[in-house]
């Protein structure tokens, strides 16, 4: 009883205040709008078709079966893609764009960029509107509220590409850390009489526990040739799919091996000896950097303490003789 008395209190005070009473007569108006704004773009997209709800369930269903590690609950996705649709740019550059990115991260589904956009959207309108529906229970100035407000919905649309940012440089460390491990077992089953192919596949079953995000892009390399792909546009793909610049060059090599007729294992072993090289050179020049780093936080954080305590005691006991004398 307690608690309902004192909602009452808080209701009947914010039906008192006029500038509450035109800040929540604002937000039901909003979520009106959005709530119809809604409800005729899924009557545009024709949302509840048995046929197009059928596809969308096939899709997701695939992408799930191709292990690209995206979250797709069928529900989620039969409704912000169909909305995402709409908000996907005209410009072919952009969405060829956006496309290889959300590849990067390894999102392969059809659906990757509507639904993308979709939860751009999503985080855009509806954590503003929560907001709205909560800032009359909280005193607070009507501008600070319309500015958080504007806040909150500019970080919600901005949030997805933070995430996708992350995505792509988590997946390429992973990459790269997988690679020299990749190569040597590459060396190995290239001197022991494997093709191409057959080395690639072997390899992405012995990685599926160690680095199973090279494993993957392996084993969809396999697939692609099990169904027919030459090597050359395989390698190709699988190039422009990881965006690592370690793979671009082992691609390269690869294909300038198979161009000239030149010997894969001899043409891995080499780029296996160069990578070593590089991954030797990017530590020193790491190890390098140290000392310069280190001296900023030498200065502002080790000197002063280290001179309070090493200095502090003979400046008090001048100070107490100067004050004797």
């Amino acid at each position: 009883m307690d608690a309902v008395t004192a909602w009452l209190d808080r209701f009947d005070a914010f039906t008192q205040d006029p500038q509450a009473m035109q800040l929540g007569f604002a937000a039901l108006l909003g979520l009106a709008v959005f709530a119809l704004m809604v409800a005729l773009m899924l009557l545009v997209i024709g949302l509840s078709d048995p046929l197009r709800r059928r596809l969308q369930h096939l899709e997701a269903s695939a992408g799930t079966a191709a292990g690209n590690g995206m979250a797709e609950a069928g529900g989620v996705v039969q409704w912000l893609g169909p909305m995402g649709e709409k908000l996907v740019p005209g410009k072919e550059e952009v969405r060829s764009r956006i496309a290889t990115e959300l590849r990067h991260a390894g999102k392969r589904s059809p659906s990757a960029v509507s639904l993308f956009y979709g939860i751009r959207l999503l985080l855009a309108v509806v954590p503003p509107l929560l907001l709205l529906l909560l800032l009359p229970l909280v005193r607070i100035p009507s501008a600070i509220a319309i500015l958080l407000v504007i806040f909150v919905a500019i970080f919600g649309y901005l949030l997805p590409r933070f995430w996708l940012e992350r995505a792509i440089k988590r997946r390429t460390t992973l990459l790269r850390r997988g690679l020299p491990d990749a190569l040597d077992l590459l060396v190995v089953c290239s001197e022991a009489g494997l093709g191409l192919g057959a080395a690639i596949q072997r390899v992405a079953r012995d990685l599926e526990v160690s680095h199973p995000e090279l494993a993957d892009e392996l084993h969809l390399f396999g697939m692609q040739t099990r169904a027919g792909m030459d090597n050359k546009t395989a390698l190709r793909d699988l190039e422009e799919r990881t965006g690592v610049e370690d793979i671009r060059g082992l691609v390269t090599t690869l294909l300038q091996s198979m161009r000239f007729g030149t010997s894969i294992a001899m043409t891995l072993r080499l780029f296996a000896v160069e990578l070593r090289d590089k991954r030797t050179q990017e530590a020193e020049e790491k190890a390098a950097k140290v000392s310069t780093k280190m001296l900023f936080p030498l200065i502002f954080c080790v000197f002063p303490s280290f001179f309070v305590v090493a200095l502090g005691p003979p400046l008090l006991g001048a100070a107490a003789a100067l004050a004797g004398r």
